[in-house]
């Protein structure tokens, strides 16, 4: 562990391998949005393997808030089809454990709560497309602002598969009027990482009832001439872990993501090169 801590202006230009020895070695445990630009970042939800069946159930027949990009065998901590030395013990920089539905710890390393019973899944995250975003000369708010994103509980209801239910969680980004068709078919691109927008505009007809009062993140400002666009999110499938009540389940934190070695274009998120 190192003695080191680093900032998140350190980190903007450093690989994704540089940001996640960062993070294993506990220098950093923030947000990782406009980190390792142009890599895969992803959602992350352990659970026991007795479970794991009906969850990715539940992830198939939700695809827009649950795209599947990668599960690791049981037991096995390591999740090599994402990248090189990729340990979810310690590669996440900030972690949720939950049990019997009520969060119990959020900690930095789960290396003791590890178990041979546990199954990893892995979640495309649209932290993924901003840097196609900002390429494209859309601003991304929260970005400009060293914030995390603002998320939120929609009234939107999901596919249910065994224990497995409940009504999406959506991200939004202010965009101005004139690039709104541009954002939804730039995101449309990365279906591994949401896709393109579930909805614009007036944030009640989804349910939410004041932006500026997210549920997670950090609310942001909408400038003149901009509108609510809001995205499927990857911590839909942790408030429907946390509502299944499962006895242990262990998320990424809000915001705070597993960074891939998988290119944010690629046509798979398999690496074919380990």
């Amino acid at each position: 562990m190192s003695d080191t801590t680093v900032s998140y202006s350190d980190l903007v230009t450093s690989s994704a391998v540089d940001v996640r020895m960062a993070i294993r070695d506990n220098a950093y445990d923030g947000h990782t949005a406009g980190l390792a630009a142009g890599k895969l970042q992803c959602n992350i939800a352990i659970i026991p393997e007795e479970f794991a069946l009906d969850f990715l159930r539940f992830c198939q027949r939700n695809p827009k808030p649950c795209p599947i990009v990668g599960v690791s065998d049981s037991g096995d901590p390591m999740l090599p089809t994402l990248g090189h030395d990729i340990d979810i013990r310690t590669d996440v920089s900030k972690y949720r454990v939950f049990r019997n539905g009520t969060l119990s710890d959020e900690v930095t390393d789960i290396s003791d709560i590890w178990s041979d019973s546990l199954v990893t899944v892995a979640l495309g995250c649209s932290f993924t497309f901003e840097n196609a975003l900002l390429r494209n000369g859309i601003p991304v708010r929260h970005i400009e602002t060293s914030r995390n994103v603002p998320m939120y509980r929609s009234n939107i209801d999901l596919v249910p598969a065994g224990k497995f239910s409940g009504q999406m969680v959506v991200t939004m980004r202010p965009i101005p009027e004139a690039q709104v068709a541009q954002a939804k078919e730039i995101s449309s691109r990365f279906p591994h990482a949401h896709g393109a927008p579930i909805a614009v505009g007036d944030p009640s007809e989804i349910g939410i009832a004041d932006l500026s009062m997210p549920d997670w993140g950090d609310a942001v400002e909408i400038k003149a001439g901009e509108v609510p666009v809001y995205w499927a999110c990857g911590v839909t499938p942790q408030n429907v872990l946390l509502q299944a009540g499962l006895p242990i389940c262990i998320t990424h934190s809000p915001g705070h993501m597993l960074i891939a070695d998988v290119a944010e274009d690629a046509e798979t998120t398999i690496l074919t090169t380990l």
